[in-house]
């Protein structure tokens, strides 16, 4: 009897420690924040955004207390694999390239890629019209990849740090069309600066999937994707999708 009682109180013990143990459990998950609506910094210098608030719901599937941390887009795939945070929810696109490097859960989004210019312009898409002509687009993204390998040297191509650099080179007029994201380039169209722009011709790219990243052959890929269709079969996606757009991104 008395080792049965032993056995009970190691068993408590046992499970008051996994639970402490879980409560404990910190992921880090690193964002760009400098690509609204998506995820960008607030005026008192939070991350906010469509994003992060899909990294919060992951994170309270999981019962997980999550951390952000920020990184510059060229350095956010090497920054996983040094293990400064322990995923990416950050808008990457799911290519055969970066699977080489990283593994990714199911999309959580869907994305167009699509041209924008002057409204005063009779931009056309066809390399006739675009030889010789400036486009930007922000660096180490699909676009500039199907931009190189649509047009070469056609065009003068101008890869930017950040999307925010591309829309001020944009209106300064210093190349004559921007290509990107469809739903980065709706919410900046909205802006007081976008206002004087508007989408050229269809999206070029229309099944552009953006997954989350984790480092090759981590389990924690398996909780996020558990956790992403548990927030879609509640409603707690299209709440969040809700909040940025009138339309479904999924």
């Amino acid at each position: 009897m008395q080792n049965y009682k032993k056995f009970l109180l190691a068993a408590a013990a046992s499970l008051v420690f996994s639970a402490n143990a879980m409560a404990a459990e910190k992921l880090k998950m690193g964002i760009e924040a400098a690509y609204p609506p998506f995820n960008s910094k607030d005026a008192s210098g939070q991350v906010v955004g469509f994003d992060k608030d899909i990294g919060d719901a992951l994170c309270a599937k999981m019962k997980v207390e999550c951390e952000v941390v920020t990184s510059d887009w060229d350095g956010i795939i090497p920054s996983l694999l040094a293990k400064k945070y322990d995923f990416i929810v950050s808008s990457l696109s799911i290519t055969d390239e970066r699977k080489q490097a990283v593994d990714f859960t199911d999309r959580y989004y869907s994305n167009k890629l699509q041209f924008i210019a002057p409204k005063n312009v009779d931009f056309k898409t066809d390399k006739a019209y675009l030889k010789g002509k400036t486009i930007g687009t922000q660096r180490a993204t699909l676009s500039g990849t199907w931009l190189e390998d649509t047009y070469g040297s056609d065009i003068t191509l101008k890869l930017y740090d950040t999307q925010e650099n591309a829309y001020l080179d944009l209106t300064s007029g210093r190349v004559d069309a921007l290509l990107a994201d469809k739903y980065v380039n709706y919410d900046w169209l909205k802006s007081d600066a976008g206002k004087n722009y508007e989408f050229k011709g269809e999206p070029v790219v229309e099944s552009d999937e953006i997954g989350i990243a984790v480092r090759k052959n981590d389990p924690l890929r398996e909780k996020l994707n558990a956790a992403l269709k548990e927030i879609i079969a509640d409603g707690t996606y299209k709440k969040i999708n809700d909040k940025y757009f009138p339309f479904s991104i999924y």
